[in-house]
């Protein structure tokens, strides 16, 4: 099936028959998110209002690169991007009186995705870093090459902990310092950045490396695999002593912000100089939506392009200060989701997904078959299917015995992930971790995301238990 490649030169069916075949043939065999068995992703279900909003964002097609296309949609839209703004960095009314409908200022933009949104922070601190100077246009207009040659510089690096979404390879690649020089820290037993491994590597390079640049310091609130955050006030006073653009990438967790129980775990966040939030994940908008935030309301001005087209010289439009062109109005859906909800209507969602993943940790611990991993931070974790027979094994092994066991063991958690998948009931993503006491050895762990608010600790107990008979069916 899927395999016709020909564009028929008449209608084949109606518009009735079309939506029947998305409803009989594709939704069945399309991943139900909206089920509160599926736990392995950043992805969920939706509320419903969230649904008619798309559909008429959808209908009024605006494209907010430009007023001509969008009017009162791009208004609005920076009044959205004050609220979040307020909710990172809480400013004075002054500031945001000032700032909100300021046509010569930017607190941030809406990018297709966090993706989009770690590369526009980054490319604002590129260009930064190697701003004009005399005899030098700026790196956005003369290139990387006569960059380093204008700064007497060879190399340029980010640092990050070595849990960094690899979108961040993605954007050293696209800005020309080179993926390689993405440099990843170590993590401690919590799976936050080592800061004084940081402090060591960025003394060394400045020390030792003096043809070397750091671009940016980048901080992870809420790490894609473990959920983990990293002490982000300490980063922030490391960046600013060493005056280094200090980006956080707060794609998931930022939205934990708004709950008064949990929001200290972001604590320093107002640090930084950008900061990245997606809307598809717990903003809980459809797909797809990145935003990226500025402590400088300047700080876009180092990437403004015009088109003699669209957006003129002198005009005030949106798409001037961003990596996106024509754009839909995503800004509508969280301007009324924001109205809808209110910030404790999103606190009780995120509240809801931190308790249940805690409570679900305790479940695992207290199952003799399965290890828990990485204790949740926020709402995602990670665990392992180890019988228990092999845990005294592994406790009174050898270096060798203990490697071996380890091979067993992924061998048995990626079968067992990969037969629950399949029998179509629940759903636990794998991943890989690297073992903090031995960094060359890695382990295969299942990992949840518990965000959807009908997911209870009944139905993490049911996905456990079916987890165990296909362990004990597949492995006699």
């Amino acid at each position: 099936r899927f395999k016709n490649s020909v564009i028929a030169e008449t209608p084949e069916k109606k518009l009735e028959h079309v939506i029947n075949d998305l409803i009989e043939d594709i939704a069945p065999h399309a991943v139900n998110v909206a089920s509160p068995y599926f736990i392995g992703h950043m992805t969920s279900a939706i509320p419903f209002f969230m649904v008619h909003l798309k559909t008429i964002v959808a209908a009024l097609n605006q494209n907010v690169v430009k007023l001509e296309t969008s009017k009162v949609v791009s208004v609005i839209e920076k009044q959205v991007m004050a609220k979040i703004h307020r909710l990172i960095y809480r400013k004075s009314d002054r500031f945001y009186d000032e700032h909100v409908q300021n046509t010569h200022t930017a607190l941030g933009c809406f990018a297709e995705d966090g993706t989009l949104a770690n590369l526009t922070a980054l490319w604002v601190a590129r260009n930064n870093l190697f701003s004009p100077k005399e005899g030098f246009a700026g790196v956005e207009k003369d290139g990387i090459q006569a960059a380093y040659n204008a700064y007497g510089v060879e190399r340029c690096v980010i640092l990050v902990s070595r849990l960094g979404h690899y979108s961040l390879q993605k954007a050293a690649g696209v800005l020309g310092i080179g993926n390689r020089n993405i440099i990843a820290v170590k993590v401690d037993k919590e799976n936050r950045i080592e800061l004084d491994r940081l402090v060591n590597t960025i003394d060394a390079i400045k020390t030792n490396e003096t043809k070397t640049r750091i671009l940016a310091v980048i901080g992870i609130a809420g790490a894609t695999e473990t959920g983990s955050i990293d002490p982000l006030s300490s980063l922030g006073r490391i960046c600013s002593e060493n005056r280094i653009h200090f980006h956080v990438d707060a794609a998931w967790g930022g939205p934990t912000l708004m709950s008064h129980r949990y929001g200290h775990l972001l604590s320093g966040i107002e640090k930084a100089d950008s900061v990245t939030i997606d809307g598809h994940k717990q903003f809980y908008m459809p797909m797809s939506a990145g935003m990226v935030f500025f402590k400088d309301p300047t700080a876009l001005d180092s990437i403004v392009y015009h088109a003699n087209y669209v957006n003129r010289l002198g005009s005030v439009d949106l798409g001037i200060k961003s990596i996106s062109g024509s754009r839909e109005a995503n800004s509508l859906i969280l301007d009324a989701a924001l109205k809808i909800m209110g910030s404790q209507g999103y606190a009780l969602l995120i509240e809801h997904g931190i308790e249940t993943a805690r409570a679900f940790a305790d479940e695992i611990r207290s199952r003799p078959d399965f290890e828990l991993v990485t204790a949740p931070v926020l709402n995602i974790l990670t665990y392992r299917v180890f019988p228990f027979p092999m845990k005294g094994q592994f406790a009174q092994g050898n270096p060798l015995q203990r490697k071996e066991i380890t091979a067993k063991l992924n061998k048995i958690n990626r079968t067992v992930q990969r037969l629950q998948r399949e029998a179509g009931k629940s759903f636990v993503s794998r991943t890989t971790l690297k073992i903090v006491d031995s960094p060359e050895e890695e382990i295969v762990v299942l990992r949840c995301v518990i965000m959807n608010p009908m997911t209870t600790i009944t139905i993490l107990r049911e996905i456990l238990d079916e987890q165990e008979k296909i362990y004990r069916n597949a492995f006699p």
